[in-house]
């Protein structure tokens, strides 16, 4: 039952002094304030059982005034809606029951405008518990993208045709698909918070990001471009969101769907950024979901169109059905054997000049800068003066020796401690010569800051990145300088993945347009100072990285 509630103007003014029915110089015509603005509330289900209506939330606004060619409706939730026939729909989802004040804004002719203000007292108190304790498992639980499974992101038409079937006419991606890669290290965390539940996307710096809404990594938004994994720590990627469930209002079939609503707070979203956060739950088990968000975008005519994207999910880790890790060992030195580097295996940089990053340092190939003891490799930097150089240090090399494309680099280290100390292990294009760097691309498994204890960086530098503008994610572990950690790259044709202590942490979509798939050679070196090591201790006297193996597999 519906209960009508008449509402008159409670404050009406117009923002321009103007005179009623007179002409004007402006090509408006005749000029007429709206008067008379009147707004009827119906609260749905409102009866003498339920005075603030049956939970949905719904309210149907109707906004009427003489004169007016325009509504406007702005809510204290912090929603607006422009409805030129003055009848807006509105759900108020907050939980529980809650008074809010609805102003409306009728225009007319030459901007002229009168408005009002009026108060509703609605409750909402939609609930899905079971969709609730799927998802959270009753308390957390965290769900992955289901890449094995063919249609796993997909595109329709937003109808009512368009659910079981959606990607007929459209788009219904393959399993693991090349393009969309950045997508399968995706964590989907929901979390039950008492009455309530919270969701957090872990997309470990990287996202797919709609060609529509490329604004939001600073590119051009363009019907040209296509969508892509981009770099990606904005606050809709990152943080703890809070959830809201509202009933379905969608075009979807309803005997295809749940009838369930997810709205995630902050802009929050569930790994692909179309610039919604609300989707519809179809179907969800305890291990399997399928959810619809809908993109409204333009053509490059310039005509809207709506398009419904399917996203399948699964709690069990999907296992790429092709090589995803390298396990045949190639080449690794376990420096076993005491006194100098292996020179079947290494050769040496040498010499000052910053090394392109105003380094402090004069690289050496010293005993006393690297060498092999105790089944170790130390790479030693001192306060130690050569030249013009106040330190000295080891940059060792495979270039020549081994190089390589594709595969598992593991090296176990242990990492110099001290303000300005900056060991890396890394890898570098071995066309650097002809195709200078940044072309050459670098692919960096490990850095470390010495004023920065403990964190440690995975990054790619490449045109358009490299130096500060790095494709870079970074972890904190503990006693980095004190303990020995695994630090490992797997590089395939259509990924780079970073660990450390084989947790991932960086992840990075490989592809024909970057230059990493063609012979790298690896380097281990301790830096002093630079544009990234920063100021060095002035009490600094020496520090070693120690590396108990390196290995390649393939």
């Amino acid at each position: 039952m519906y209960k009508k509630i008449i509402f008159k103007t409670l404050a009406a003014f117009s923002l321009f002094t103007l005179v009623n029915c007179q002409e004007s110089d402006l090509g408006f015509g005749e000029i007429n304030s709206p008067s008379n603005l009147q707004v009827s509330l119906v609260v749905q289900g409102q009866d003498a059982a339920h005075p603030n209506g049956d939970g949905s939330g719904l309210v149907t606004l109707t906004a009427t005034a003489e004169n007016a060619i325009s509504y406007k409706y702005m809510f204290s939730d912090g929603s607006e809606k422009n409805q030129p026939n003055g009848i807006f729909l509105k759900r108020f989802t907050t939980p529980g029951l809650h008074t809010y004040l609805v102003t409306v804004l009728a225009s007319g002719r030459g901007g002229v405008t009168t408005n009002t203000s009026v108060e509703v007292t609605v409750l909402f108190n939609f609930r899905d518990d079971e969709a609730v304790d799927l998802l959270t498992g009753g308390s957390s639980k965290i769900w992955y993208w289901s890449a094995s499974e063919r249609g796993h992101l997909g595109e329709g038409l937003n109808s009512t045709d368009n659910t079981t079937n959606y990607y007929s006419n459209e788009y219904q991606s393959d399993p693991w698909n090349q393009y969309t890669t950045c997508l399968y290290d995706d964590e989907l965390i929901f979390t039950k918070a008492g009455n309530d539940m919270q969701f957090e996307l872990k997309n470990y710096g990287t996202s797919l990001i709609n060609r529509e809404f490329l604004s939001v990594v600073g590119q051009p938004n363009s019907h040209q471009y296509v969508d892509g994994c981009n770099l990606f720590s904005g606050p809709e990627a990152t943080g703890v969101k809070n959830v809201t469930l509202t009933p379905s209002e969608s075009l979807a079939n309803p005997s295809e769907k749940r009838g369930t609503v997810m709205t995630f707070s902050d802009a929050g979203f569930m790994g692909f950024y179309l610039g919604q956060s609300s989707y519809e739950i179809m179907s969800i088990t305890p291990t399997r979901m399928v959810v619809r968000t809908v993109q409204e975008a333009f053509t490059p005519s310039g005509a809207p169109h709506s398009s419904a994207w399917y996203h399948i999910f699964t709690t069990i880790k999907p296992v790429e059905d092709q090589v995803i890790d390298y396990t045949n060992l190639v080449w690794a030195d376990e420096f076993n054997t005491d006194g100098a580097p292996d020179a079947t295996k290494w050769s040496y940089d040498t010499g000052a000049g910053g090394w392109g990053n105003n380094e402090a340092q004069y690289y050496t190939n010293n005993p006393s800068n690297s060498v092999v003891s105790n089944g170790t490799l130390k790479i030693t930097a001192k306060a130690q003066s050569v030249g013009t150089s106040s330190y000295t240090s080891a940059r060792l090399k495979s270039e020549n020796k081994f190089e390589f494309t594709y595969g598992k680099v593991e090296c176990k280290a242990k990492l110099p401690a001290g303000a300005g100390t900056w060991p890396a292990i890394w890898m570098l294009g071995q066309n650097y010569a002809t195709n200078i760097w940044p072309a050459c691309g670098e692919i960096d498994i490990m850095e470390h800051k010495g004023y920065d204890p403990n964190k440690i960086y995975g990054s790619l530098h490449y045109p358009g990145h490299y130096s500060g503008g790095s494709v870079t994610n970074t972890t904190v572990i503990a006693n980095a300088t004190t303990q020995f950690h695994v630090y490992k790259a797997v590089w395939t044709p259509t990924s780079i993945k970073f660990y450390v202590d084989n947790t991932l942490f960086h992840s990075f979509a490989n592809s024909g347009s970057v230059p990493f798939n063609s012979d790298f050679f690896l380097i281990l070196n301790v830096a002093m100072g630079g544009d990234f090591g920063g100021a060095i201790d002035p009490n600094f006297s020496e520090a070693a990285m120690e590396v108990d193996y390196i290995r390649v597999y393939q």
